[in-house]
């Protein structure tokens, strides 16, 4: 059964780039926030995850099509996917055209981790109704432009396993507890 954590996240292009917030360029939210929000840190084996969506064909490191790949998964076109050439001049450090493992850590690692809005807009992306709760449904679909292999079966069940108030849906509440479980907040 495919479990939904930091793995599901995507990751834009913060607002001003080039400012000294550069480090937050993969953060879901494209605005920029105070040091009050709670941020959680994802562990190492999380981002490896999250790096692995990435790198679809497993050479290690993330190429600008790989990239374009789940911003399209996730319903991201336009000035979106025109804004990754600038990300891979940033994220790129050692300019070989990729961002390795290695880069991808630093960045996030330097960014400060997720922030709790970031963790809301996920949310967001889930809520394909807006209603304001994921149902099994919405979570399958989603997984599926994520290129997740799950049933629906598999859907209702996760669904089943977060849903603390047993109304069959995923609150925004419920979304948080289950993405924040095994970060730590600081």
């Amino acid at each position: 059964m495919t479990s939904v954590r930091f793995l599901d996240f995507h990751y834009g292009l913060s607002k001003n780039m080039f400012s000294t917030n550069t480090k937050r360029l993969f953060s879901f939210s494209n605005k920029q926030y105070s040091s009050s929000v709670p941020v959680f840190q994802p562990s190492p084996d999380e981002m490896k995850q999250v790096f692995d969506r990435f790198d679809k064909n497993k050479d290690g490191k993330i190429s600008q099509e790989e990239y374009k790949a789940i911003l399209r998964a996730m319903g991201k076109t336009g000035s979106t996917m025109l804004e990754v050439g600038k990300i891979f001049q940033v994220a790129d450090s050692n300019k070989d055209g990729y961002i390795d493992f290695k880069e991808f850590m630093a960045l996030h690692n330097n960014g400060g981790g997720v922030r709790a809005m970031d963790i809301r807009n996920a949310f967001r992306a889930f809520d394909m109704d807006k209603d304001g709760k994921i149902s099994a449904e919405e979570l399958h679909e989603t997984l599926k432009r994520l290129g997740e292999r799950c049933s629906l079966g598999d859907c209702r069940r996760m669904v089943v396993a977060v849903d603390t108030d047993g109304d069959g849906f995923i609150s925004m509440d419920e979304f948080m507890t289950m993405m924040t479980r095994s970060m730590t907040r600081f």
